[in-house]
């Protein structure tokens, strides 16, 4: 009884966007099955850090989330910045259990206990000062990441592992409304996904900053198979 994490699996199995056109993408559904079944169990859980399906409408994503249902495991999700298909968690309930798809949970403003760990999640948001919008959505975010944080104190005093889409820091780059809760929290770990391509991995951020153990989960950074967390 595990706990898994992947992020942007970007399926498109009932519509035209592909991710095979970017070099390394190759097969990658059938690579996602082979690895998923070869590693994880049906009593272990995975987290997917967003940017899940690349369907506009959830009536699109239907064969998509069919696809992840029907992999080994229990799942936990939440949104990244391509789930065009998301509109409120409620939505997203609804249409989980109207297709029995039991074995996927969602993570809104809120927290798991999974194995003794307990699991916060938000999407996450990287500041650019020259987007007048991000502001907005930055706070929108750092919300949302404390009320996830506040929900898991109210269950149990064990340090949380938290799992942003976004990186908190990217190169040069550092969002600092996200690192202070992470550093006021005392946060250890933190997996987050978002980044592609060989080009970008030199601005990786991974290892231990600020205290914080952080570690890059994106499909194509991790070879198509989720990692263990613990």
């Amino acid at each position: 009884m595990s706990i898994f994490a992947i992020s942007d699996l970007h399926l498109s199995l009932n519509c035209d966007k592909t991710m095979v056109v970017f070099p390394g993408w190759e097969n990658y559904v059938d690579r996602i099955k082979e690895n998923w079944f070869k590693n994880i169990k049906d009593d272990d859980t995975v987290i997917i850090a967003g940017d899940i399906s690349w369907a506009k409408k959830i009536s699109e994503a239907k064969e998509d989330f069919k696809f992840i249902h029907e992999l080994p495991g229990k799942k936990i999700i939440f949104r990244g910045n391509h789930d065009y298909w998301w509109t409120t968690k409620t939505a997203v309930c609804r249409f989980l259990e109207e297709n029995c798809f039991n074995s996927i949970s969602v993570m809104f403003n809120s927290s798991y206990i999974i194995e003794g760990k307990s699991i916060c999640g938000a999407r996450g948001w990287m500041y650019n000062p020259q987007e007048k919008r991000d502001e907005k959505i930055l706070a929108r975010e750092v919300g949302r990441l404390k009320m996830s944080l506040d929900d898991a104190a109210s269950k149990t005093d064990i340090t949380p592992i938290v799992f942003l889409h976004y990186p908190p820091l990217y190169g040069n780059q550092y969002s600092e409304e996200i690192m202070r809760i992470l550093i006021e929290r005392n946060i250890k770990k933190c997996y987050y996904g978002h980044i592609h391509g060989y080009g970008s991995r030199k601005f990786v951020v991974e290892g231990l900053h600020y205290g914080i153990d952080f570690k890059l989960i994106s499909c194509d950074y991790i070879n198509f198979a989720p990692i263990l967390v613990s």
